[in-house]
């Protein structure tokens, strides 16, 4: 009985990771991709566990899903502020002009 339910949860693995992997490409969402990337390097994990291979779910657990994800929504932040025309050191210099000009208006006041 263990062996015939261990069997079911590895094909509904392996088809919702097909699946997965399906969305992830026909998506045009980046957003939803990089999420869809995270859930597939969780259940590659839970595959390779299965597999007995448990260094290699560790290393694809720590680098697919806790390293790479969210180094792609930092890059995906970015994108979205590099698209409306912000940057980072642009902001930092229209702050500072601002303090400078709240200086001289102290001043002339």
């Amino acid at each position: 009985m263990t062996y015939h339910i261990l069997t079911v949860f590895d094909i509904l693995l392996v088809l919702t990771m097909l699946w997965l992997a399906w969305c992830l490409l026909d998506t045009e969402d980046i957003f939803k991709a990089v999420v869809l990337f995270i859930s597939f390097g969780l259940l590659m994990a839970i595959a390779w566990v299965r597999m007995r291979a448990p260094d290699v779910a560790l290393a694809e657990a720590a680098l697919g899903a806790g390293l790479t994800g969210p180094l792609f929504l930092s890059a995906l932040r970015r994108m979205n502020r590099a698209r409306k025309g912000e940057r980072r050191l642009d902001s930092d210099e229209y702050r500072e002009k601002d303090h400078e000009a709240n200086k001289k208006q102290t001043q002339a006041t």
